[in-house]
């Protein structure tokens, strides 16, 4: 079968099937994308070990684990290896969520939190917590999830009113003004509450300190499920990059295929907020960076785009604590100084290829 003449430059649902020209120029690297991301995130998970307000050797953490009476290494293991996983689990949940929303819109903006995603997240936990009272991190998850297809569902709809239905322009743009909305909203919910008010603003600006396995827990169903129903979805992303004219013809059902993919993604994005808060440009930056080193088979792009999100939020953390010692700044804020302008220059090259 030959390929439809809608089907852009470099795309397939056959992995081997990559166009010559871009292998020359180095931008399919599969067999070495991997084992490199790998060792990369081995190596900061062991620099957040080591790293932080204090400096720690390997011997102390070693005394930690095995329960001695090391003070030091016992902050270290109750401390720094929980917020490392943390890490790891979320990092690993923004990137493979942003690479299947880029993959479900087609639009190279997509992000959980360009598209409003985190924001729908975060503004259901702010009212389950000050109009409910609310507690409980199985709820908080829940609510989470319910809030991100919330969001989403309503970007979406938004950006596809309209001639030219859900371009990556107008998407960009609802979900832009869907954040800024419901951040405000957000804002004004908790200001009333300043027995809240607090705890929510530092949720709020997205991190991963003061984690605990008692916190990270309750989040593994929901990763789970989302890293499943995520990676079930590969093929049907690469048959959807096709255009929904050419996938539909190859047999794919188009909507199934969209809201499972989709739904994937907001059970990765929802659990990641409910405990993290909202972080951005992680699952934007990512998926870019691995399509460039390891082409655009989503069955590839995806795991990789996990493992450098793991890689990166980690890495952000570790920054964040390094920059400010002895205070620290959060991983949310050192991931919106690499993104923001990883956001501009995606921007102004998609509008120079639209001139």
């Amino acid at each position: 079968m030959t390929r439809p003449a809608s089907v852009p430059k470099g795309l397939s649902d056959n992995s081997a099937d990559v166009p010559p020209a871009l292998r020359r120029r180095g931008h399919y690297w599969p067999a070495l994308t991997g084992p490199l991301l790998a060792l990369a995130l081995i190596a900061v998970m062991a620099l957040s070990l080591g790293f932080g307000a204090r400096d720690v050797g390997w011997s102390d953490i070693s005394g930690g684990l095995q329960g001695l009476n090391d003070t030091l290494g016992q902050a270290v293991v109750q401390m720094r290896i929980p917020r490392t996983v943390l890490a790891v689990l979320a990092g690993a949940a923004l990137g493979m969520s942003g690479a299947v929303m880029q993959g479900v819109t087609r639009n190279p903006l997509a992000d959980p939190g360009i598209l409003g995603v985190n924001a729908g997240a975060a503004m259901a936990v702010v009212i389950a917590v000050a109009w409910f009272d609310m507690q409980s991190l199985n709820g908080f998850l829940w609510v989470a999830s319910f809030g991100a297809a919330g969001a989403a569902c309503f970007v979406y709809g938004v950006g596809s009113l309209g001639r030219g239905g859900a371009t990556p322009l107008k998407l960009a743009l609802a979900g832009a003004a869907t954040s800024v909305a419901l951040g405000s909203l957000s804002a004004a919910i908790i200001l009333p509450r300043a027995d809240v008010a607090g705890g929510i603003q530092v949720w709020q600006i997205g991190g991963v300190g003061g984690a605990t396995f008692d916190a990270i827990r309750p989040m593994l169903p929901f990763l789970g499920a989302g890293f499943v129903v995520s990676l079930l979805s590969a093929r049907s992303l690469n048959m959807l990059a096709l255009g929904d004219e050419a996938a539909a013809a190859m047999g794919e059902r188009v909507q199934v295929a969209r809201v499972m993919a989709a739904l994937g993604a907001v059970l990765l994005c929802g659990a990641a907020t409910a405990i993290c808060g909202p972080i951005g440009f992680v699952g934007l930056v990512v998926p870019h960076a691995c399509r460039l080193m390891a082409g655009v088979d989503h069955r590839m792009l995806l795991p990789l785009s996990a493992l450098g999100g793991a890689v990166l939020l980690t890495l952000a953390d570790v920054a964040g604590r390094l920059v400010a010692r002895p205070a620290e700044l959060e991983a949310g804020v050192i991931t919106a100084f690499v993104g923001a302008p990883v956001f501009i220059a995606i921007v102004r090259r998609k509008r120079i290829r639209d001139l």
